[in-house]
């Protein structure tokens, strides 16, 4: 018998809300088949098996939450004889045994889902933290980044223990409660209605918990004329529908930020605070935020640097249609350097976007709109973009800001330089 067990994927997941069985108990399944849809709180996964064979019990019903180390499914894949039932389903996410919660002894196929490499290690290295699915949840109730805790198991595990330590702390207790801000009960009053957010508004709500109160945000704002970039992606824009390319200022935004983080790097890198590190990435991965009905998705276009403006345009297509569908996979959303919100979108003239964490900036892009500006003491009519850059000013100064946004809108200003090497 095989039992197949909800892994650990990393990326703060800890736990799915079951949507979907594709397959009934008694039913034959193939290796690669999907068996069931799990949302969480960052895609819904289509979970594939590893083996080929008969379904004897399946694990929680549709609509049940389901956890790391829980069995999906008891399948007769003919390598054992006794009678495996899900006896252990609940069992294995309450304990801490050498199983729950790491990749390559939990039965799970990588190729659809892969660990997540985002989190920065207390080492040199930049590895996944190994925790069990008891310690991962403790931690996010707590309101702790786990990558700061340090682990007590086997190959430095953080357990249930660790987390229970640090909160015994004082001084860390001081700490994890300026971190987690508990709003009040809110009584019921006559006329009130109360909806339970979604998975995904879970997800928002934590990473915007997280980012300001981690990391001491500052913007500037600033305007743009972008009147040669307007002229140019208007004459281009119909070339680029013969090629299949739905040629958006968007693509022309990414390409000229790839460029300034050549200039800049700094502002594709994380912070260490336990190492008192600066950890600069060596791709850059550009997300986009992606409004959905279910809430804020932000995948990212992997290096970005090595791209034309039409592959940029065509993966901005694609990624935006495939969040807002929820078919977005989990590696297109981990390991983003940098951010891009696109205010103009909603026809708002400007903002100051919240930094995604662990990222060190994100750029904020309003309408473009047609202003009287002054050019060689004339009054002259112009199509002007409001931008917002927004940074982490625990590694990056005012003044660095600065210099940022003028190599930016050199950029974008002139569009000629987009296509230069």
């Amino acid at each position: 018998m095989y039992k197949f067990k909800f892994a650990d994927i990393g990326e703060g997941i800890h736990e799915g809300k079951i949507l979907e069985y594709s397959f009934k108990v008694g039913d034959k399944i193939n290796e690669g088949d999907t068996l069931v849809v799990i949302e969480t709180d960052k895609v819904n996964a289509e979970i594939p098996v590893p083996v080929d064979g008969k379904i004897i019990e399946l694990g929680p019903k549709e609509g049940e939450i389901v956890h790391v180390g829980e069995i999906l499914a008891v399948i007769d894949d003919g390598t054992e004889s006794t009678d495996a039932k899900l006896e252990e389903k609940n069992d294995d996410a309450e304990n801490e045994s050498d199983e729950a919660g790491v990749v390559g002894k939990l039965e799970v196929s990588e190729e659809v889902i892969a660990s997540s490499s985002e989190e920065i290690s207390s080492s040199n290295n930049s590895e996944r933290v190994l925790a069990t699915p008891v310690a991962r949840k403790l931690a996010s109730d707590m309101g702790v980044d786990i990558k700061n805790v340090k682990g007590t198991g086997d190959h430095g595990r953080v357990l249930k223990s660790d987390l229970e330590k640090l909160s015994n702390s004082p001084q860390k207790n001081v700490e994890i409660q300026q971190q987690k801000f508990e709003s009040p009960t809110i009584k019921d009053n006559n006329g009130d209605r109360r909806e339970k957010i979604s998975t995904l508004r879970k997800s928002v709500v934590k990473a915007m918990t997280l980012s300001k109160q981690i990391i001491p945000h500052t913007t500037l704002i600033d305007e743009l004329d972008v009147s040669k970039l307007v002229d140019f992606r208007n004459k281009y824009k119909e070339m680029a529908k013969t090629q299949g390319v739905k040629l958006t200022y968007m693509a022309f935004i990414i390409k000229a930020l790839a460029k300034t983080i050549k200039e800049y790097p700094v502002f594709n890198s994380s912070f260490d605070s336990v190492n008192e590190e600066i950890v600069y990435r060596k791709d850059i991965n550009i997300g986009i935020a992606v409004d959905t009905p279910d809430g804020l998705i932000v995948p990212n276009i992997k290096n970005v640097d090595r791209l034309s403006l039409f592959e940029i345009a065509n993966e901005v297509e694609r990624l935006s249609n495939l969040a807002k569908e929820r078919k977005i996979q989990l590696n297109e959303l981990q390991n983003g350097t940098i951010t891009i919100t696109n205010f103009g979108a909603f026809d708002a003239i400007s903002g100051t976007p919240v930094i995604k964490h662990p990222e060190v900036a994100i750029l904020g892009i309003g309408k473009i709109m047609k202003k009287p500006v002054v050019e060689n003491n004339e009054i002259v009519i112009r199509d002007i973009a409001p931008l917002s850059l927004t940074f982490d000013h625990r590694i990056i100064d005012g003044a660095d800001g600065g210099r940022f946004m003028m190599a930016y809108k050199k950029y974008l200003k002139d569009p000629l330089l987009l296509l230069m090497s």
